[in-house]
């Protein structure tokens, strides 16, 4: 039996334990700091098809990771799993400009060919948006995608460590490699995966290496309401705003992008109060709401911003991932299944060469 660490149970480190969980010749124990995870604080919207990043390569991984949630729903339901993180309730944007809708729904439309999870395309009037979203205002007109979706990142993550079987350990570990042997702590393994987002640069210095990641930090407030929003799709205004309609009236707002805080994890008030002004322009009765809690998390960022994952330059049994920012709840179970794969000696639909490794984990001089 070959022995796995894996350091980080966000959404990389949960769906690599999940997949590897699958082969019985591998014994998983996960490592989690438990503190400042982005996943659980992450907006969760599955909405990539109207992104105009030129970056082809992340565009391709992010519309293959909207396409991944329907194998990874199948697998975890067959494993006898309830799949409720995941609701496909359809995604609404709104531009001040009528005709950025316009380009929108045309480059949506052009991208229909690669993947058909966008669903029904079309452009509402507010009299149409109100038979899905009651009360929505600001806008004359929308655009609106049956296929975008919705997830609570922290329950998808407790779901795959639940459905792994894996060993869950809380605490801070180090990473060392003496005689070609990994250790993390005290403990030997055969090979280790680092799903440690922005905290990778911390847990590679020791070993001599430069990563290129920043963080960015994260802040969304959640409410109760006494609406039924179980099918009110996700609203998505110009900026960072997003309003987010979760089970039995739950409403999520967020999420905020701070790239000069550091790994500064204290809530900024002020800054959602502000936030929260936005929102109830757009959408009034949630001055009504009830707050519930606000949760800050720390993002991964690449100078380029492009997620990178693979073997690690020198390190043969050492695989990483890292740098996904606002995007790793759509690209993140993917790069975990692809790490999963790696481990075992095989590929998946994604080139790590898209991505190099190299570029972005370098040996000191």
């Amino acid at each position: 039996m070959k022995k796995v660490a894996i350091i980080g149970a966000g959404i990389v480190g949960s769906t690599a334990a999940y997949y590897l969980s699958k082969n019985s010749i591998f014994q998983v124990t996960i490592f989690d700091h438990g503190i400042g995870q982005a996943t659980k604080a992450a907006a969760g919207i599955i909405s990539p098809w109207f992104s105009k990043r030129r970056n082809k390569a992340w565009y391709r991984m992010a519309r293959l990771g909207a396409d991944f949630y329907l194998d990874l729903i199948a697998d975890l339901q067959k494993d006898g799993f309830a799949t409720k993180f995941y609701q496909q309730t359809g995604v609404f944007l709104l531009k001040k400009k009528e005709k950025s809708l316009e380009t929108l729904y045309e480059l949506a439309n052009q991208r229909r060919h690669e993947s058909q999870l966008i669903g029904n395309l079309q452009l509402f009037s507010r009299a149409e948006t109100m038979e899905y979203f009651p009360g929505l205002q600001g806008f004359d007109r929308l655009l609106y995608a049956s296929g975008g979706a919705r997830v609570d990142g922290s329950l998808l993550t407790q779901i795959l460590l639940a459905a792994s079987g894996a060993n869950l350990i809380q605490k801070k570990v180090n990473l060392d490699i003496r005689n070609d042997t990994c250790w993390v702590n005290r403990s030997c393994f055969d090979q280790v995966i680092l799903a440690t987002g922005a905290w990778l640069p911390e847990l590679l210095k020791p070993l001599g290496y430069q990563v290129d990641i920043r963080p960015q930090k994260g802040q969304l407030r959640d409410y109760q309401t006494g609406l039924m929003t179980n099918d009110y799709p996700v609203v998505m205004p110009e900026g960072e705003l997003d309003i987010i309609p979760f089970q039995n009236g739950k409403i999520s707002m967020g999420a905020t992008h701070e790239n000069e805080m550091g790994y500064d994890l204290r809530v900024d008030q002020d800054l959602l109060d502000k936030m929260e002004q936005e929102a109830f322009y757009y959408f009034p009765s949630l001055s009504q709401a009830n707050r519930m809690s606000e949760r800050v998390g720390i993002r991964a960022y690449t100078s380029d911003f492009s997620p990178f994952f693979g073997q690690m330059p020198d390190l043969s049994q050492v695989f990483a991932a890292s740098g996904l920012g606002s995007s790793g709840l759509t690209t993140g179970p993917l790069i975990g299944y692809h790490l999963a794969q790696m481990v075992q000696g095989k590929s998946g639909s994604l080139n790590p060469a898209d991505s190099p490794i190299e570029r972005y984990i370098k040996k000191e001089k």
